[in-house]
């Protein structure tokens, strides 16, 4: 299934969410080194979370990237002024490839609006940024010997998802199956999206990091459903017409 739009109205400008989006594009396509495979993994090493540098607290080793093997005492740090926590928040602004940033991006503004509008654009901030960094812990727990760089949004926007999939359930989506638009349930396409995770094959993708997002994401909008959905009301009732 692929999302084309989701019918859910909204009233505010997602000004927040456009942001992210121009800048997410613009570091790939204007910082990011592209075309060459070693510039890029080098760039990569040096600017994005690797679960092995948080679990050791320093940077790694050449040996460490040659070998796959995180716990080597000993070797030549090739980034040692890195900053490998500092590295979780770069990551969530850094992807591995044209089709990554713009998928992550088009889930972005597809759901973002609403929750922006749900949330008010400095706790709409702060939700994405909270989610991108618990979703890169999860991934380090479970994954706390890897020496592979951990790059994308996809964290952050998970946790945007979890938060739509609460607030508006039964708000459609319009998709794409196979050659016909239907227009499916949040709830239900949402659900589709996240149980999808555990059936990835790829070791290139960080699903553990999309999992946790949702949760986080989700968790984050049951605790504070009632004053969101006071916002929302506020924010869709009809004007007061003067008599």
């Amino acid at each position: 299934m692929i999302p084309i739009r989701d019918i859910n109205p909204t009233r505010t400008k997602p000004l927040i969410t456009v942001v992210l989006i121009v800048i997410n594009i613009a570091v790939y396509f204007l910082l990011q080194p592209t075309g060459d495979p070693e510039a890029e993994a080098l760039f990569l090493y040096e600017n994005a979370v690797i679960a092995c540098e948080v679990t050791e607290g320093s940077p790694i080793t050449i040996e460490e990237i040659r070998s796959f093997r995180c716990g080597s005492d000993a070797g030549t740090e090739p980034f040692p002024a890195k900053n490998v926590y500092l590295a979780a928040f770069v990551s969530m602004f850094l992807h591995g490839g044209v089709f990554h940033v713009f998928s992550n991006m088009w889930f972005l503004w597809i759901f973002g609006n609403n929750i922006e509008e749900a949330f008010g654009p400095v706790a709409y901030l702060a939700l994405y940024v909270a989610a991108g960094l618990v979703a890169t812990i999860g991934f380090v727990l479970f994954n706390s010997g890897s020496t592979v760089p951990l790059v994308g949004a996809s964290g952050a926007v998970a946790g945007v998802l979890g938060a739509y999939a609460l607030l508006f359930p039964r708000h459609r989506v319009l998709s794409l199956v196979f050659v016909v638009f239907v227009p499916i349930p949040a709830m239900v396409f949402l659900a589709f999206w996240f149980f999808s995770q555990f059936a990835i094959p790829s070791e290139a993708v960080a699903w553990e990091a999309h999992v946790v997002g949702f949760i986080f994401g989700l968790g984050v909008a049951l605790v504070f459903r009632d004053r969101l959905r006071d916002r929302l009301t506020r924010i869709h009732a009809p004007p007061d017409i003067p008599f």
